[in-house]
């Protein structure tokens, strides 16, 4: 196994402090042995190697407990757990550690029962420092993911509120309401009335990390009335997600929608069709793929990872993308939510 050099340079750190505090503290419980210089150098490394074996074993053992239970989620099982390990270490070390020192120096180790004690106090000071630490890097990390979904969460609803305001969907809306004013006034206040409706979602969500499922169903269903009226049949959506219940990001399900719409033709000879449904704790888009060509510029990418970013917060499965030649598929993890 390969060794990083920032781990032996670590490593190495942490013995030289522990030899330094063992040596000061043996000046001070050991008076005794200021005047004999073999045997204070002896307590000094007895006491270096519980110092060190403390420190080092403990902050393993503390970065392992974390890794299993979330400080943020589960503080009060981090913390038992935390300190019922680090009793049961400490005390399997240093009796280990006592075994091994008096088989070095026999009986008279035995009279320094003074130097392990001293050692188990200063390891139970370290080990509520080393979870004192963990506990504050894990609680500072969560206020900076905090911090980050925020920005992406509003950088997201910005990207999705200028799609719906960008002069292209305000003109082929507009464009196709004329048509409407004069072809069917009934579908045009219909028109109306479900353009509204998008707009109200998007401000309604906007300060919202998950909405339920069925009421990102409901706004795409205004969503795809007013693409129905732009593109006709040369559009099919199937939505196969009923009586299943998830959250889901707000907008993420249109945002997929609108990034088929963009991205492909959709016309009487080349339909698109998109299809949304739940598989695998998933929730699946997947459209057949008619490219386009796209300006660079009216095509940043930004939409897709947005969404990525978002869930990345949300949730700990990853949204994953299967790009092939003829169809494109967006899998979200289903999140969890209680009607």
């Amino acid at each position: 196994m390969k060794v990083s050099k920032t781990f032996l340079r670590d490593i190495t750190s942490i013995f030289f402090y522990c030899l330094v505090g063992a040596t000061i503290m043996t000046w001070f419980v050991c008076t005794g042995c200021r005047t004999r210089p073999l045997d204070y150098s002896y307590v000094a490394l007895a006491s270096t190697s519980f110092w060190f074996a403390m420190w080092v074993g403990n902050s393993l053992l503390a970065d392992f407990t974390t890794s299993k239970i979330s400080w943020t989620a589960y503080p009060v099982k981090r913390l038992f757990f935390g300190l019922v390990g680090t009793i049961v270490y400490s005390v399997l070390a240093v009796t280990l550690l006592t075994f091994a020192w008096s088989l070095v120096f026999g009986d008279w180790f035995a009279d320094y029962s003074e130097i392990i004690i001293m050692s188990l106090i200063i390891t139970f000071v370290l080990s509520l420092i080393i979870h004192s630490r963990a506990f504050l890097i894990n609680w500072k990390q969560t206020l900076i993911d905090k911090e980050k979904f925020q920005k992406e969460s509003i950088k997201a609803q910005y990207e999705s509120l200028k799609n719906q305001v960008n002069p292209h969907f305000l003109f082929n809306s507009l464009n196709a309401l004329t048509h409407l004013v004069y072809e069917s006034p009934d579908k045009a206040a219909k028109f109306i009335k479900q353009l509204s409706e998008v707009y109200r979602y998007v401000l309604d969500t906007r300060e919202k990390e998950v909405v339920s499922l069925k009421e990102e169903l409901k706004f795409l269903e205004s969503y795809l009335f007013l693409q129905q009226i732009r593109f006709g049949d040369n559009l099919k959506v199937e939505i196969e997600m009923d009586n299943i219940i998830s959250g889901v990001a707000p907008l993420a399900l249109q945002m997929l929608i609108e990034n088929a719409i963009k991205h492909n033709e959709a016309s009487e000879e080349h339909p698109l069709h998109i299809k949304l449904f739940a598989e695998d704790s998933s929730l699946v888009v997947e459209n057949n793929k008619n490219k386009k060509n796209v300006l660079k510029e009216d095509s940043p990418g930004l939409g897709l990872e947005n969404i990525r970013r978002r869930y990345a917060f949300l949730n700990s499965k990853e949204v994953t993308v299967v790009d092939n030649p003829d169809h494109f598929i967006v899998r979200l993890p289903v999140l969890n939510w209680n009607e």
